[in-house]
């Protein structure tokens, strides 16, 4: 079965040409089984049967001078969200424990905005600090075009890991953001990279590109090889440019989609992350066959699988969780 081939291909370090990119993109649905076997292969090699829990907040909501068409916290959004600077330490050091009591493998903090202040990166400091001190927990945090001097401050402080996603393909980027470029993006990761923090770096998947620019993107991050890599699925929100896209995003394309970023980035934590819920819907079990973490709780303005039902998901597969100090 070629899709073993593929398999075989990913596990000897090799990479898929382009055609058999598409091929998995564009296997039969009668093949989704075979297909997730496949790659569920490649993933129990490097991740056995462990799933990693993580838990993302919304720091700082709204107030955003980018035009990036998916997200409702833009300056061109009229999406009906709450808009509120940086939480308070107190609050974050909350959700952080409550992360950990869930089992969480990290705690995420987003923040809104182009480019966080000084003072922001101060404040920020702090809380990790104290997240540290108090629960011990990995951190993760998305904040746009940070500069090295914030990079190296964060770092100092105890943060493990940044996220700046791709987002899309270069090719296609233009068409989803015009107030930063794709090698704004590459360049956030290259200076976070060389202060040593982790890097987490996926893409949004639905948002009107083509199987070409999914494939350039992961292609991308396999360059990249960033530390971890969370698949989005777009969520199209009213009041958005992209809030009205007609969409082709099943179940099983989802799942598709999953396995190619598997066979292409074999050794590098896979998540699904925003919209899993929505898109994948009944066959949300499926997909960890492929992956081997999830977000629990919600996203930045969109709510999300309780933690409960996902630690019972994972169980029900005969799949365990994995805990912080572990792996």
């Amino acid at each position: 079965m070629k899709y073993m081939r593929f398999a075989d291909i990913s596990l000897q370090g090799g990479l898929l040409s382009r055609e058999e990119c598409m091929q998995v993109l564009c296997a039969p649905d009668r093949d989704i089984l075979t297909l997730l076997d496949a790659a569920y292969r490649v993933r129990h090699k490097y991740f056995g049967n462990t799933v990693q829990i993580q838990v993302l907040t919304n720091a700082k909501s709204g107030l955003c001078q980018e035009d990036c068409h998916y997200c409702s916290q833009s300056r061109i959004s009229k999406a009906k969200i709450d808009k509120y600077p940086l939480i308070s330490e107190e609050k974050l050091v909350s959700e952080a424990l409550r992360a950990k009591d869930l089992d969480a493998k990290r705690f995420c903090m987003a923040l809104s905005g182009r480019k966080p202040t000084d003072t922001e990166i101060d404040s920020l400091c702090a809380v990790i600090a104290e997240i540290k001190n108090e629960t011990g927990i990995s951190t993760c945090c998305s904040i746009g075009l940070i500069d090295g001097d914030q990079a190296k401050k964060l770092k100092a402080a105890g943060l493990n890991r940044v996220n700046h996603n791709l987002n899309t393909s270069e090719k296609y980027h233009s068409h989803i953001c015009t107030t930063h470029t794709y090698q704004d993006r590459i360049n956030t990761i290259s200076l976070c990279r060389a202060t040593g923090l982790e890097i987490c770096s996926g893409g949004i998947i639905g948002q009107g590109e083509s199987d070409e620019d999914i494939i350039d993107l992961l292609l991308a991050l396999r360059e990249i090889n960033p530390d971890s890599i969370p698949l989005n699925f777009l969520i199209p929100i009213k009041g958005t440019p992209l809030g009205g896209l007609a969409q082709n995003l099943t179940p099983r394309r989802c799942l598709k989609v999953v396995c190619l970023a598997r066979f292409l980035i074999p050794d590098r934590e896979l998540r699904v992350a925003g919209g899993r819920e929505q898109h994948i819907r009944t066959l949300q079990p499926m997909v960890l066959y492929a992956v081997n973490s999830i977000f629990v709780t919600g996203y930045l303005t969109t709510s999300g699988q309780p933690a409960d039902e996902a630690i019972q998901m994972i169980a029900d597969l005969g799949f365990e969780v994995e805990v912080e100090g572990a792996g």
